[in-house]
């Protein structure tokens, strides 16, 4: 199995030395730190591992979960900069490496930027751009309306939010569709509404139409049977009370809420909704 630079690979312990166990990496075995040793591995056991360059750019290997691997969008902050670029803390002990040439604007200590993680073709050392457009897929997006995304939010604009869609794609969040307070960094799931004809990506945070109604009205449902049969929720509550609780918007609360007092399962009262007891 070829040995994946700044991914997790699954590698063989071969033998134990002083300063930790030594794994398969292909020509060379790969170091894991004694500090990195699971309790218990011995030699011929398989174990997942990260694998990155050291500070003498040597192949290693850790236990540690990065915040990102070789291939991702991720949002991250700057821990410090010197005269070469900036270095961002991606959770291991040697930090990620941002050169000039790959930032937008000079990058600031203590702030967060989204980035894109590489291996640089040159030096063959992972680094990251905030470029991130040219990282993008120019594939047509294979979705379809309904299709259930993940998405990293990547910026606000002043039609709403971009984000990046499964790692791959740009997609765009109009405001309309928001119901919640969202931030750059944010990672949630989202449905497609449409992929238009120059593969760009129309999304919302709910699922569309009747299926939506149908999905909330169990869940209302259930938050009733769960909550002493009453909540202070009505059609005259704010849109933002009713996203924060549940999660949908005024919209499809109210649909859904027609959809249960027409079968008797709830009553409408002044003060909220409370289940029936038909």
């Amino acid at each position: 199995m070829k040995l994946e630079l700044g991914r997790y690979n699954r590698l063989t312990i071969v033998r134990r030395s002083d300063h930790g166990l030594y794994l398969s990496g292909g020509p060379e075995d790969i170091l894991l730190p004694n500090r990195y040793v699971p309790e218990g591995a011995k030699e011929g056991d398989e174990i997942d591992v990260f694998v990155y360059l050291d500070a003498e750019e040597r192949l290693t290997a850790t236990t540690e979960t990065p915040k990102a691997q070789v291939g991702d969008f991720a949002w991250l902050q700057v821990a410090w900069v010197n005269n070469y670029g900036a270095f961002l803390d991606w959770g291991l002990m040697k930090d990620l490496f941002v050169p000039f040439r790959e930032q937008k604007m000079k990058m600031q200590k203590g702030k967060s930027y989204l980035v894109h993680l590489h291996i640089d073709p040159e030096t063959y050392r992972i680094m990251a751009s905030a470029k991130v457009e040219r990282y993008l897929s120019t594939d047509f997006p294979p979705y379809h309306g309904g299709d259930e995304v993940d998405i990293l939010i990547w910026q606000k604009t002043d039609l709403g939010f971009k984000a990046i869609v499964e790692n791959r794609f740009c997609g765009m969040l109009f405001d309309a569709e928001i119901f919640r307070q969202l931030r750059s960094g944010d990672r949630l799931k989202a449905y497609v509404k449409q992929v238009r004809p120059d593969g760009k990506i129309d999304l919302s945070l709910q699922k569309k139409g009747q299926k939506a109604v149908h999905d909330f009205s169990d869940a209302l449902l259930e938050h009733l049977q769960n909550n002493g049969g009453f909540t202070p929720l009505g059609d005259k509550s704010p849109a933002e009370e009713i996203h924060t609780l549940f999660g949908v918007s005024k919209k499809v609360f109210k649909k859904a809420v027609g959809d249960l007092y027409k079968q008797h399962l709830i009553t409408i009262e002044p003060e909220g909704l409370r289940l029936s007891n038909e």
